[in-house]
């Protein structure tokens, strides 16, 4: 079985360096549809059996493109909503006060394990998340063994496709800090009895 992480393209406020958490419902701006409409070519040839895509319509605008070549509806899972960043949400990258500089290079250092103000923990968001994965992957399972023509998608966000990513290869959340997921990021988890690997990350190459 293979599961495609994607991330979603590029919204106006990715293009403005703005903290673009879970209750920000921004929409692709014209790099992002080209994004998904670059990244729906690139994988128009996997044999998707199904896609599963975050609440939010940066995500599901990105699953829809890439839905379009398959014939394929794109299901929703509240699970894969990005992280509740709270007090953050909105805020210019390079204009974070002092205060919530601190806290953020704090909450960094510390893996994501504190909750940032009035959001959430990355240990939160890794729980819910997986358990969509799960779901997922419960839904499309098949005979032991017989796994390998099973091509799922997943698109969500930065922080949901890292948390993933971890959960799957049984990493410490505090890994999160060494990776990076660029917009439009493809990764691809191979599943097999013996347990997922990671056979691709973040490729933007299309």
């Amino acid at each position: 079985m293979k599961l495609i992480l994607v991330r979603h393209g590029e919204t106006y406020w990715n293009h403005e360096r703005r903290v673009q958490g879970g209750d920000s419902d921004i929409e692709l701006n014209d790099t992002g549809l080209e994004q998904a409409r670059n990244l729906a070519v690139f994988l128009e040839n996997e044999p998707i059996t199904a896609i599963l895509s975050s609440p939010l319509q940066r995500a599901i605008a990105t699953a829809e493109v890439i839905a379009r070549h398959h014939q394929l509806p794109v299901e929703v899972d509240q699970g894969l909503r990005e992280l509740k960043v709270g007090e953050l949400e909105g805020m210019s990258v390079s204009n974070l006060s002092t205060t919530f500089s601190q806290f953020l290079m704090q909450w960094w250092q510390d893996g994501g394990a504190m909750k940032l103000p009035n959001g959430e923990s990355l240990a939160e968001l890794q729980q819910r998340a997986w358990k969509a994965v799960e779901r997922l992957l419960e839904r499309h399972k098949t005979n032991p063994g017989h796994n390998e023509g099973t091509t799922l998608v997943v698109v969500s966000h930065y922080f949901v496709t890292l948390a993933i990513i971890l959960k799957a290869l049984n990493l410490p959340l505090d890994c999160f800090t060494k990776f990076k997921v660029d917009l439009g990021g493809v990764s691809i988890l191979e599943i097999q009895d013996y347990g997922p690997r990671l056979v691709t990350f973040n490729d933007t190459s299309y």
